[in-house]
């Protein structure tokens, strides 16, 4: 279960910066590449704890930095924020909670 987590992190961390960069961009949002750039940068951090067989502290990073995604981008999905960001963001943020812990249990 810490392979399909790592990779999920490294994934969800890319599309994550990726995300704040774009709304650095398109929208001069200084916040979304502030919190893009860490959030994701944290991701990639937890996906390599994992690999370098780090594993509580990997898991730790990416159930803290997936919660958030998903109490931050989900209710504004549901207000009718659209799926991108809040949608992908929120969703993915949720499955990566789901599989964190699916991974803390099979560990």
């Amino acid at each position: 279960m810490l392979d399909p987590t790592r990779f999920y992190y490294y994934f969800f961390g890319l599309i994550t910066l990726g995300g704040g960069i774009q709304g650095f961009v398109t929208k001069n949002s200084l916040p979304s590449l502030i919190a893009g750039s860490i959030c994701g940068i944290l991701l990639l951090v937890a996906g390599y704890l994992l690999q370098a067989n780090k594993t509580v502290p990997g898991l730790v990073i990416g159930l803290i930095v997936t919660l958030g995604l998903a109490g931050q981008f989900l209710p504004k999905f549901f207000r009718g924020g659209g799926w991108w960001p809040a949608g992908i963001e929120g969703w993915l943020g949720l499955a990566g909670v789901v599989l964190t812990i699916l991974a803390f249990v099979k560990k």
